[in-house]
């Protein structure tokens, strides 16, 4: 058991440094995509799809990276008793987590350059829902009181 808890500490450790590597990533690319934002024209301005696209690759580099750090704790939170039945699923929306965090400001990025690229936006988008998913499927009953109980 120890070394199934030693391999989910692993992903949990994973989450941690992706997360503060995808908000590091999104405050340079903000600090360097702000350099540019003074001129009204630039990228076709400020309403034009190529620099909404580029915005929000900012502010998805810095809310998946948010995503990863909250998970990360979150899974810190169960219990090891519970961590072995959970085991699965903390491991898929870890990994599901990191994949959304690559993948939905590179789709950004690609569909600034490539509009038509905006249909893959649905792979980072389900890899984000099923992580959460799975993550609300893994949390014991112990951490998600019931609404019916009553509370003093």
């Amino acid at each position: 058991m120890m070394g199934l808890i030693r391999d989910l500490y692993s992903w949990f450790a994973l989450n941690l440094t992706v997360g503060w590597l995808a908000i590091l990533a999104g405050l340079l690319t903000g600090a360097g995509v702000g350099l540019l934002f003074h001129d009204e024209d630039w990228l076709g301005g400020y309403g034009s799809w190529r620099r909404r696209m580029l915005r929000l690759a900012h502010v998805a580099m810095v809310g998946t990276g948010l995503l990863n750090l909250t998970f990360s704790l979150t899974a810190r939170t169960i219990p090891f008793t519970e961590l072995r039945l959970a085991a699965s699923q903390l491991i898929m929306a870890s990994a599901l987590l990191v994949t959304g965090a690559v993948l939905m400001p590179l789709v950004c990025l690609l569909s600034a350059w490539r509009k038509g690229m905006r249909h893959l936006f649905f792979i980072p988008v389900t890899c984000l829902v099923v992580a959460v998913a799975c993550l609300l499927l893994a949390l014991p009953a112990s951490l998600a009181p019931s609404l019916f109980e009553d509370v003093p």
